[in-house]
Formats: structure tokens, C-alpha cells, sequence
């Protein structure tokens, strides 16, 4: 359950709660709720996902980019804010004792259209970003890179010091943006989705509760990140639960953190 403590004086304080470090696993549950009840709906949406990614990555080898393979892999967490508003409109059609429907969940971002879009803008921004950096990184790794096709991959990346020098970058930066995007998307989205304030207030007012709340925060990125690996580990078809279920409990993160009258 929520803690009554005051917050620290950080901007948007008044609009956050204080939780325990247990909560998350709380919202879950009642993620794994909502998914039961409105099967169909979260199903199509997560499968729009899946395709996505075999898509990318079909994209990604037909151009002799694999390298970019493990970017687009981790580019499902920076835009994870973003690709889940559907799954949180169809627990909030839920709440309201609404029939979801997937015309509903692929349109939700008309209900508050400028700043939803502006805000999925910066997360794809960020992800193009990353993106970037990726590849500036493998060039500096392997300025020779056709040794990588030559050896393979995934023998280069683990026992040569270019592909040790690689992966070590790429976590060290990785970490950085992730930790950027998931403070600022922690709760974007859910508050652009059910009130009609700007993508900045929503933004700041996120990382608010980020900070005010790390202990559960942590736990919580943790959570996601261990759903959405757990999904690609299965060459993406887990995804079809995994981001509906992380979906879903966002929306019952958003409740119990953001207090409602404001």
C-alpha cells in the first residue's frame, strides 16, 4: 500500500506518493488481472510488436547490420513507455467497467493526441540516439570490421579484446540512457493518457516519482527489464505476454503513485 510521507521539494512533489519497495510485485499481479480479462485485445496489440521485431531484424541481416542486433534488442527498453500506452488504455477501459477493444488500445494516443505525441517523439529520439552511439561504438571496437564477419559474431564479441572493449561501452552508455528514459517514462505515459497536461509536467513529474520512490523504482525497472528479456529470449514471441503484462501493471504503477487529485 501506498506510505503517507511527505516528499522531498523536487518539482510536481505534490503530485507523488511514497511506496514500499513490495509494490511492485503488487502491480503485477493485477497486470497478470487485466491481461486475463481482455485476452484478446492485449494479445493483438503485443503481436503488433513481434512482428515488428522480426521485421527489424530481418531489415538488420538482409543489410549485413547483425551488429545492430543487440541495440534493437535493448532499443525495446528505452521505447517501452511508449509502445505500452495501448495495453494501459485497455486497463483503464477496464476500470472504468468499459469493454476494451483493440480499436481502442491502437488509437489511445488521440485522447490527449500533442503531448502523447511529442512525448513518444523524445523516447524515439532517444532510441535513435542509442542507436547511433551503437554503431560509433562498434566502429571504434573493430575498425576493421570485416574480421567480425570473418570470425563470427558472437566469437568476436566474447574472446577478442575489440569485442570485450565493445560490450563493455555498450553497457556503460546502455546503462546511462536506460536509466534517462526510465526515470522521464516510469509514468509519462499513463499520466498523458488519463489527464490533459503537457508532455513536460508529465516528464518532470515522472522523474519526481523515480527519485522520491528509488527503493521501488528499482525493483520495478528490474521487473521489466527481466519480463522483456525473458520475451526476446524466445525469439520474440514471448513478447506477445510479456508487454501486455508489463503494460497492464504500468497502469496500476500510475495509480498508485500519482495521487488523483491534481
Amino acid at each position: 500500500m501506498p506510505i503517507t510521507h511527505s516528499v522531498p521539494s523536487m518539482p510536481y512533489a505534490h503530485h507523488v506518493r511514497h511506496i514500499s519497495p513490495g509494490e511492485p510485485f503488487r502491480w503485477l499481479a493485477a497486470g497478470w488481472r487485466d491481461l486475463t480479462a481482455a485476452p484478446v485485445a492485449s494479445l493483438c496489440y503485443g503481436l503488433l510488436f513481434v512482428i515488428a521485431g522480426y521485421v527489424l531484424t530481418f531489415g538488420l541481416w538482409k543489410i549485413h547490420a547483425i551488429f545492430l542486433i543487440l541495440p534493437l534488442i535493448s532499443g525495446f527498453l528505452l521505447l517501452g513507455p511508449a509502445l505500452t500506452l495501448g495495453f494501459q488504455s485497455i486497463s483503464r477501459d477496464l476500470e472504468r467497467h468499459r469493454q476494451p477493444t483493440f480499436a481502442s488500445a491502437l488509437f489511445a494516443w488521440q485522447q490527449n493526441r500533442g503531448p502523447i505525441f511529442y512525448a513518444g517523439a523524445a523516447f524515439m529520439f532517444l532510441f535513435l540516439v542509442w542507436f547511433r552511439l551503437s554503431e560509433y561504438i562498434f566502429a571504434l571496437s573493430f575498425p576493421d570490421a570485416i574480421d567480425v564477419y570473418q570470425q563470427g559474431m558472437v566469437n568476436a564479441l566474447l574472446h577478442t579484446t575489440s569485442g570485450q572493449t565493445f560490450i563493455a561501452l555498450f553497457i556503460a552508455l546502455g546503462a546511462i540512457i536506460a536509466m534517462l528514459a526510465f526515470a522521464g517514462g516510469a509514468f509519462a505515459l499513463p499520466i498523458l493518457l488519463d489527464r490533459k497536461v503537457g508532455m513536460a509536467e508529465a516528464i518532470a513529474t515522472s522523474f519526481t516519482a523515480v527519485m522520491v520512490n528509488l527503493p521501488a523504482m528499482v525493483v520495478w525497472a528490474a521487473l521489466l527489464v527481466a519480463l522483456t528479456l525473458a520475451g526476446m529470449a524466445v525469439f520474440y514471441v514471448g513478447l506477445v505476454i510479456a508487454l501486455p503484462l508489463a503494460g497492464h501493471a504500468t497502469w496500476h504503477a500510475y495509480r498508485a503513485v500519482i495521487r488523483s487529485n491534481w
